[in-house]
């Protein structure tokens, strides 16, 4: 049987990844920084299997933990994800330790147990310009923060130690364990009636129930390499995302598009084009996810909006 090991099982992928593996059957062991699983407590198999308290920046410790375990596969969701916080000077230091070193870490742990790794990183490896979608396989990367810049480095540490890894980077993710865009814009619009969003940033959402599945399948496959991973239904904007999340929620928030540039900078430069060509999923004999509409009315329902 097929034991896999998760990182990063208090997050929103984290959790559904284990969840996933779980009602198929196979030994899961979930692993996170707290002492004890601090995610959601919804009852799920998150919080009644095996949990493993792991500092991925300790390398002696990821060893350890991942050559008693001798998992079959460890998929990787841990990751510093705070893109603005990341910029700041007190913390780029912690950002690269946990983002690429912790990867280079686990890299090489599997290595030790021949354990095959998964990989979850970003659009934010590319320098979001022009308006075509980028290619899973494409090497032209600029990354325009350090987010964009730690992911990239763990990219190149798997990449590096491992052959039988699949880098899959994702975009716009949101799940029901931790704070989303949708969360966000569903509080703002409580409060306010009209909201500001751009409509200069295109790509297309990730629903993390849908990708657990996904990553679940290649967990089992051996079409190893790069990949890209969002829901389908073609792209849009942050404006057009909120426009159909009030709409589904029943809000009437009026919702103003405003360029990137006159809604301000934040800390850390966001990439305009987050598109991602995700054609070499169903080429390698992947299922591709569900539509994001379809995945944001079954995540209304999950939060119960």
């Amino acid at each position: 049987m097929m034991k896999v090991f998760v990182t990063g099982v208090a997050g929103q992928l984290g959790h559904d990844v284990v969840n996933e593996l779980v009602k198929r059957g196979i030994q899961t062991v979930g692993s996170d920084i707290a002492q004890y699983y601090s995610g959601v407590d919804d009852g799920s198999a998150v919080t009644k299997n095996l949990y493993i308290s792991l500092d991925i920046t300790d390398e002696q410790a990821v060893y350890e933990a991942i050559v008693e375990v001798k998992p079959d596969v460890v998929i990787h969701c841990a990751a510093w994800t705070a893109v603005d916080l990341a910029e700041e000077e007190e913390n780029i230091e912690k950002v690269r330790k946990i983002n690429a070193e912790g990867a280079k870490n686990i890299a090489m742990a599997c290595k030790e147990v021949d354990a095959k790794m998964i990989y979850l990183s970003t659009d934010y490896v590319f320098d979001g310009k022009g308006e075509k979608a980028w290619l899973p396989d494409c090497k032209d990367y600029k990354p325009l923060n350090v987010y964009g810049q730690t992911k990239l480095e763990g990219e190149l540490a798997v990449s590096s130690i491992l052959d039988k890894y699949f880098i899959v980077r994702i975009a716009w993710v949101f799940g029901l364990n931790g704070k989303n865009f949708i969360k966000t814009m569903l509080n703002v619009g409580k409060t306010h009636d009209t909201v500001k969003v751009v409509n200069d940033q295109i790509g297309t959402p990730t629903y993390t129930l849908d990708l657990a599945v996904l990553l679940a399948d290649m967990a089992a496959s051996q079409q190893y390499g790069y990949y890209h991973a969002t829901n389908e239904g073609g792209y849009i904007s942050w404006y057009d995302f909120t426009c159909k999340i009030y709409e589904l929620a029943g809000y009437d928030t009026k919702v103003i598009p405003v360029t990137t540039a006159e809604y301000g900078l934040s800390k850390a430069k966001r990439p305009f084009n987050s598109r991602l060509d995700k054609s070499k999923l169903e080429a390698n004999g992947f299922k591709p996810l569900p539509t994001w509409e379809d995945a944001l009315k079954r995540y209304l329902k999950e939060i119960e909006y």
